[in-house]
């Protein structure tokens, strides 16, 4: 039976035969995860993907040291108009370094910058052109928020730290607001993700009313770990979503697509729960302000009507006495003037009423009896002017086609005519007519 060996002696052999042939200024395409720089030196973690599922087929960590990076991402900013940031996929050149406590890694030492972005912020860009050409990118965030979202509906993984650390920063805010949360579970990493989120979406839209907001939520991790977010059917139904959607995917370092389609985006779930927090407390402060408008408004009008009300109450104590000595003295003043000049002013208008009454009287039978005299001879003048009278005198009227005959150029041969006379009509017929 072979002696088996300890951990480090498998290091040290690895480290040996890498040694032996070593790696030196090998050329290497793969897309940058998990970008950061610390004291200067730039780590990451380069990944290669299978193009068909997506799937994650080799990671390796990847370092520049600090006497380097600068020109390095220098270099490639003057070509590429990008600093160098998760999801680009880069062709960089240098050689494997393996540590026994540390394994192996990717010491980068140049950058070929033709080699510009990722395939994974292609995607991305290409999601976000999309959508952008159908219309509905902005329409969530087009939507009006209530004046406190207090009714909260949450798409995050079960027991996950994320989720956890939200509603505890929910839940604890100095305002004591009471916010109202349910969980939608989904998966959150992986294939499954944008399935698993958008069956959450429809679950929140099938009861919208419920709800003021929905927050979408995933703790921190690898890059990589956010690529399921970038995915064109997920973003298009967080567009449409008919309530806000929040956003607090990762670290302040991750983007998705998610994060151009949300109503809003923040960087972290905590952030999430301070951004709800922020709004209610906006609320509460306008409405004590609103209180205190209204407060100092009513001390003013109560004030003013406690003054008016003394002073009514003073004057009212002394005004019905006052009234009625004013009353008292107008009523025997009239009184006094009533006796004095009654009598005397009375008597006088009493005889010329009478006197106007009987002139009344004989006016009006004079008049009554010239009318009925000019009314008298305007009749018989009337009578005497009549058609009949004149017909009864022997004069007679003539009418042609209902129209009296006035001249002889009215009629011409040939026409019916009708006398009339006092007694009765003639019809005739012109044989000719003859002028003076």
């Amino acid at each position: 039976m072979n002696s088996a060996l300890t951990l480090s002696q498998l290091n040290r052999r690895v480290a040996q035969a890498l040694s032996a042939s070593p790696l030196q200024g090998v050329w290497v395409v793969a897309e940058l995860s998990d970008l950061r720089v610390s004291h200067g030196h730039c780590y990451m973690e380069l990944m290669e993907k299978d193009p068909s599922t997506g799937s994650v087929l080799a990671r390796l960590r990847g370092v520049i040291w600090a006497s380097t990076f600068p020109r390095l991402n220098a270099e490639f900013f003057g070509v590429t108009g990008r600093r160098l940031e998760s999801g680009l996929k880069v062709m960089v050149c240098g050689s494997v370094n393996y540590h026994s406590a540390f394994g192996m890694s990717f010491v980068i030492t140049a950058i070929d910058p033709s080699y510009t972005m990722g395939e994974a912020e292609r995607r991305r860009r290409e999601i976000i052109d999309r959508l952008t050409r159908e219309g509905v990118i902005g329409m969530n965030r087009e939507l009006e928020w209530p004046d406190v979202a207090l009714r909260v509906a949450v798409i995050s993984a079960s027991g996950a730290a994320g989720y956890g650390d939200f509603i505890n920063q929910l839940f604890h805010n100095q305002e004591r607001l009471r916010f109202s949360v349910r969980l939608f579970p989904a998966v959150m990493q992986g294939d499954r993700t944008s399935p698993s989120v958008i069956s959450a979406l429809e679950a929140i839209a099938a009861e919208q009313e419920e709800y003021d907001c929905v927050v979408i939520i995933r703790g921190g991790g690898a890059t990589s770990d956010l690529l399921a977010f970038d995915d064109y059917n997920l973003a298009l139904n967080v567009a449409q979503f008919p309530l806000p959607v929040v956003i607090g995917i990762g670290h302040e370092r991750d983007t998705t697509v998610l994060d151009y389609v949300a109503n809003m985006r923040v960087k972290t779930p905590t952030a999430a729960a301070e951004w709800l927090i922020a709004r209610g407390t906006a609320a509460m402060d306008r409405l004590r302000r609103i209180a205190s408008d209204i407060m100092l408004t009513a001390s003013d009008i109560i004030a003013g009507a406690q003054t008016r009300l003394a002073y009514l109450d003073s004057a009212l104590s002394l005004a019905p006495e006052a009234a009625m000595q004013r009353a008292k003295a107008s009523l025997q003043r009239a009184t006094i003037m009533l006796a004095e000049t009654g009598a005397r002013r009375i008597s006088p208008e009493m005889a010329r009423l009478e006197a106007t009454g009987k002139a009344v009287g004989t006016a009006a039978f004079n008049a009554t009896a010239r009318a009925l005299d000019r009314l008298r001879s305007r009749r018989d003048l009337l009578a005497a002017l009549s058609p009949e009278a004149t017909l009864s005198r022997g004069y007679s009227i003539t009418m042609v086609n209902g129209r009296a005959v006035r001249s002889v150029s009215d009629l011409k041969p040939g026409d019916v005519i009708t006398t009339t006379v006092a007694d009765g009509t003639v019809d005739s017929i012109v044989n000719q007519t003859q002028s003076k």
